[in-house]
């Protein structure tokens, strides 16, 4: 295969899969945001399903708690990629990494609404 021809059908798959693999190992073994993340993510899913709560609200107690661990990849591939392009200080590629940075902060404020929301009505309703 050259280095212009796209893979298709399982090969494709098969690639999306193993790079998807790669990234989420990076992310577990290096970014201390997303193993604190994924450290509150899992028992509060658990948390979710375990909850007498109608279906859409088990949905969206995890749906938010996926938004963060999505933010955070997406913030940290931002970083990544400025810091590839040059690791002088720059006006602009510091306030790329503030946006980003506020994209998970406000994520994990929405994620904090939804709970708050959802186990409120829960535990008072």
């Amino acid at each position: 295969m050259t280095h212009f021809e796209k893979r298709t059908g399982l090969k494709r798959l098969l690639g999306t899969i193993i790079n998807a693999w790669k990234g989420f190992r990076w992310m577990l073994c290096n970014e201390e945001a997303f193993q604190q993340e994924l450290l509150l993510a899992v028992p509060l899913t658990l948390l979710a399903l375990w909850l007498d709560v109608p279906v859409m609200s088990k949905l969206a107690l995890i749906g938010v708690l996926f938004l963060v661990l999505l933010v955070e990849v997406l913030n940290t591939a931002i970083e990544t990629a400025i810091d590839r392009i040059g690791t002088e200080l720059h006006e602009l590629s510091g306030l790329a990494k503030d946006i980003a940075s506020f994209a998970v902060t406000l994520s994990l404020i929405l994620a904090c609404i939804v709970w708050a929301t959802i186990l409120w009505d829960y535990w008072a309703g």
